[in-house]
């Protein structure tokens, strides 16, 4: 989404839209408004600062959410180390 970057869908993170909000989902499978976005951590940086994602879910995601966000991709890269 942010770095524009395509390749296999399944090389990709979801982030989901539900009832409960928002949140990574990683196998792909929830139900809902759904946005993919790369693994690097960089790419979810500036999909949280601009806002595209909440365009992409069509929300505004709370500071929880941004946060809880953050630290997935936080996560991401050191699992990636």
């Amino acid at each position: 989404m942010s770095c524009r970057s395509t390749g296999d869908k399944r090389d990709l993170v979801r982030i989901v839209r539900t009832a409960e909000g928002v949140q990574p989902d990683p196998g792909g499978k929830r139900a809902g408004r759904g946005a993919y976005l790369c693994h690097n951590p960089a790419c979810w940086q500036q999909a949280l600062r601009k806002g595209r994602l909440d365009a992409a879910l069509r929300t505004a995601l709370t500071a929880d959410e941004k946060l809880r966000l953050t630290e997935y991709a936080a996560a991401l890269l050191t699992a990636a180390v």
